[in-house]
């Protein structure tokens, strides 16, 4: 499924734009121009990944520091375990679009049960 994000022009580099999807992910657009998608959703706890710190091609969780690698999802720094899915970036006419995996994503356990229909 292809969703539209933003406008390329909106994103300014350095910065990253939220879909409010379930679950929700995030357009990284890093310094060096390059757009990246991933889970907003930090693996370890609820925290959105799009209010972290953006560092070359790595984003740090602002609640714990756990750091995930924008191209692979992978994570490099604890307390998170588990990698964020990752999703193709498309630019039409200016605007971003984001293919979204169909992976199952990793998501705490908090948010897992709420998407399940279960007590959050």
């Amino acid at each position: 499924m292809m969703i539209p994000a933003c406008r390329l022009a909106d994103l300014p580099r350095g910065e990253a734009h939220r879909l409010d999807i379930d679950p929700p992910v995030s357009v990284f657009h890093t310094d060096d121009g390059e757009l990246f998608a991933i889970d907003d959703t930090c693996t370890h706890q609820d925290a959105s990944l799009a209010d972290g710190w953006l560092e070359g091609c790595e984003v740090e969780c602002p609640l714990h520091a756990s750091k995930f690698d924008l191209r692979t999802g992978a994570v490099d720094a604890p307390p998170a375990k588990l990698p964020v899915r990752t999703h193709e970036v498309v630019v039409e006419d200016g605007m971003i679009h984001v293919r979204i995996s169909t992976e199952a994503p990793n998501l705490p356990p908090c948010i897992a049960a709420r998407l399940a229909g279960g007590p959050a």
